[in-house]
């Protein structure tokens, strides 16, 4: 591999995602302003944030480290229209979950990858409708006590014990857990760097 991978994250979800094709990145955590024009679609909102990411680790990189690829990637849940973030608290997650039971939603994953060097971007997105059970509010007390939802998008988590609440999906599993491997490998391929 004639390039370093640093991910701008510090997911263990994205590591282990990361790890399964056989690269292991430098950790290097991004801190951005994650606000985004109301008016963009989901797609577009996932790709921003990826890239923003992306460059702020980027823009941070020595000039003399050597060929750099830096993965930014960001995930939301959107229903009706609506992005469903991280819960700002118990009673927050409490709200999501109950709108989400019983009903499919979309979850958007994006991907942007930048030569740190040369300053060339690839971005990317997919899209997976997952369906949710109907849940009642012991269900959901019983998950929110988990911990779990506390840092998730959707207030979920589809690889923990999250998974319980999902009845099928439709698309890229690892998608919605934070980082299509699929994607990431075409744009990585873009760059020479060849996953198979």
């Amino acid at each position: 591999m004639n390039y370093s991978i640093v991910l701008a994250s510090s997911s263990p979800r994205r590591l282990e995602l990361i790890r399964t094709l056989g690269i292991e990145p430098l950790i290097i955590p991004s801190d951005v302003d994650e606000s985004v024009d109301p008016m963009l679609t989901p797609s577009q909102v996932v790709e921003e944030l990826a890239s923003r990411k992306a460059c702020s680790v980027a823009s941070a990189l020595p000039s003399n480290g050597g060929k750099m690829i830096v993965i930014g990637s960001d995930t939301i849940v959107v229903q009706d229209g609506e992005i469903l973030g991280k819960p700002r608290d118990e009673e927050d997650a409490r709200r999501m979950l109950r709108r989400l039971a019983g009903r499919s939603h979309h979850v958007y994953s994006g991907i942007a990858c930048i030569d740190a060097v040369a300053g060339r971007e690839l971005r990317g997105h997919r899209r997976t409708v997952v369906h949710m059970k109907a849940l009642n509010d012991r269900q959901i007390e019983r998950y929110i006590a988990t911990g779990e939802p506390m840092d998730k998008a959707g207030s979920y988590a589809i690889q923990g014990i999250g998974a319980t609440l999902i009845s099928g999906i439709e698309g890229d599993y690892f998608n919605v857990v934070g980082l299509s491997v699929s994607l990431l490998s075409e744009l990585l391929l873009e760059f020479g760097i060849e996953i198979l």
